[in-house]
């Protein structure tokens, strides 16, 4: 929670320095220089380290205990899903994702095995970048984070109450010890990872700007989130639209 604290600020201070130097601003990326380096330095990160890890990762995982593994996470997540169903009134759905946590934390041990979904209880995706954008929060300019890769200042913002949420359960569950949380965020940094390895790779052999089109592809997907899946615009700025979908020159 500190260390993303940490660099949430030092990445503001970066993009209010840039934005002072910018004279070439485009709406949806008005700090695309600085954004351009993070991504230069998340990228160079990923090929040298974290990718051939997750690769290896995959290789040696059996699928079941791959499996597993995700649920786990999803399971933890699930608690962060149902604060902003509560949060954006979305009443049904938190009934059914309460229903969810509830089943797979106990008859699917810990989460080990999804039990929910076939039950009718399936997976949402809600967090607090997309709680604030449901009540009108326009997302800010895009960014990039160290480590983090795409966001949006909402989003940025969205993150610090997920973590302080997601601190939490970790506490009740009892991984709150400095050893246990690295090897939880290792684990977790890995198989985030390894589940977008194919993503990456058609992004490689593209021929596409891969800054251009990771943002592109982040920001409409935000959109339809923010939606509840619908591509369509948030009751926001009038500008957005165009920020979102203008030429990229």
């Amino acid at each position: 929670m500190k260390l993303l604290s940490i660099i949430f600020l030092l990445t503001s201070c970066l993009f209010i320095s840039a934005c002072a130097n910018n004279q070439h601003k485009e709406p949806q990326d008005p700090w695309q220089g600085v954004n351009r380096g993070i991504y230069q330095f998340n990228d160079t990160l990923d090929r040298a380290i974290l990718k051939p890890i997750a690769q290896g990762y995959d290789k040696v995982m059996p699928k079941p205990v791959d499996k597993g593994i995700d649920n786990i996470f999803s399971n933890i997540g699930d608690v962060v899903v149902l604060l902003n169903d509560i949060l954006q009134l979305k009443l049904k759905q938190s009934v059914s994702d309460t229903g969810r946590l509830l089943v797979n934390t106990t008859l699917g041990l810990g989460g080990i095995f999804d039990v929910a979904s076939p039950l009718g209880m399936p997976k949402h995706n809600e967090d607090f970048g997309q709680t604030l954008g449901r009540w009108g929060t326009p997302s800010g300019p895009y960014i990039v984070l160290p480590f983090m890769g795409p966001s949006t200042v909402r989003n940025s913002i969205g993150r610090l109450p997920d973590g302080a949420v997601n601190n939490v359960v970790l506490n009740e569950i009892g991984i709150d010890e400095l050893d246990e949380r690295l090897i939880y965020s290792g684990i977790a940094i890995v198989n985030t990872r390894q589940g977008l390895l194919g993503a990456s790779d058609l992004l490689d052999n593209s021929g596409a700007d891969p800054y251009t089109f990771l943002r592109e592809s982040y920001l409409q997907r935000r959109v339809q989130l923010v939606n509840d899946g619908i591509a369509q615009e948030e009751p926001l700025d009038p500008d957005d639209e165009a920020a979102l979908f203008g030429d990229d020159e």
